[in-house]
Parts: structure tokens; sequence; C-alpha cells
């Protein structure tokens, strides 16, 4: 009788330990400005709009996959503050943080073009910043006091994807195809990590 209660006491345990949640494991992907906030303009284009459709794509892409959970600080045309965006960055407490931005000269076309990137000054977030280059292209990599690096106590990179400015950056930046390949580039950056 003993040796039953025992084995019911271990099948129940199993079972019960089977179905505890397993803690998810993030990857944040905030999508710069939004709502009011257009941020780089040109045209009929707009930072905002460019940088949600990647997040999106991104969002999208990684849902195929099992390591990690993607999080979006917004998933709409909508303005959230940087105070808002890093709270709730730290209460998801992510593997990684990566903001997306788009470039802008005071020119109203330029020859500059092509990605650069904002790293904190932590080991992790340059080896972020390494493993993005590395996908995306070799790039500027440089350490700033932004807001979203500074106060979000994860890893964090903020990457500027191109200049709207440029001609052949704003073609592939606006295009399906551009987005779709800047996304996939980043989930296998995921998957490699």
């Amino acid at each position: 009788m003993k040796a039953l209660k025992l084995l019911a006491l271990s099948l129940f345990s199993t079972a019960f330990l089977s179905f505890t949640p397993v803690k998810k494991k993030y990857i944040v992907i905030d999508a710069g400005h939004g709502g009011n906030d257009f941020g780089a303009t040109h045209n009929n284009f707009s930072e905002k709009q460019i940088v949600l459709d990647i997040a999106e794509e991104i969002h999208e892409i990684n849902e195929a996959q099992e390591k990690y959970e993607v999080f979006l600080t917004r998933n709409s045309d909508e303005y959230r503050t940087l105070s808002d965006r890093t709270k709730k960055i730290n209460e998801l407490s992510p593997i990684m943080v990566i903001s997306l931005h788009v470039n802008k000269t005071s020119e109203t076309e330029t020859s500059k073009q092509g990605h650069e990137i904002f790293v904190q000054s932590s080991e992790e977030s340059k080896n972020i910043a390494q493993q993005i280059t590395n996908k995306l292209g070799k790039c500027n990599v440089t350490e700033r006091n932004l807001h979203i690096l500074r106060e979000t106590q994860a890893p964090a990179v903020v990457v500027e994807l191109g200049y709207i400015n440029n001609a052949k950056d704003r073609d592939y930046l606006t295009s399906k195809k551009g987005q779709k390949e800047i996304a996939q580039k980043f989930v296998e950056i995921f998957n490699e990590y």
C-alpha cells in the first residue's frame, strides 16, 4: 500500500511539474517614434511607419521560432514616451532590446547611405551590435548616451537602418521585399544568439 501511495505521489508530482509554466525569454523590438512623433520624414515617407512595418515583419517571422518570444513596444501608430517604453522593457527582463530607427541628414537628398548602430558601454550590447553588423553589413558602432540605452537594464542597441533621404536606402526600406529581408536577418540573429 505504501508503494502504491509513493507511485501515485510520484505520478502526481510529474504531472504537476510538467504543467508548470516556463519563464519566457523575450527579445524586445522597439519601433521608434509613433503617433504625432513622425521621426525622420521625406516626401510621403515617415520613420515611424517604416520601423513599425519592419518590427511587425520581425514579429511575424519569429512566430514560427520557439527559442524566444518577440515583444513589440508598439504594434500600431501610437505614441509611447521613452519612459513608458523602458519601464515596460525592464518589467519583461528581455535578453536583448533592439530599437529600430531611420536616419536623415539636413540635405534634401544625401549620398550618405547605410546603417549605423549605437550601443551601451556593456560588452553584451557590443556583442549584439557585432552580430547585427555580421548580418546587415559592416557599419559604425558607437557608444551613445541615449535614453533607451541608458535606462534599459537589458543589453540594448539602437539601429539606424538607413537614410530616408537617400533614394537607394529609402527604396529598400519602404519595399516589402526589403522589409522582409531585414526582418529575416534579425530573426537569424536571434536564432544564433
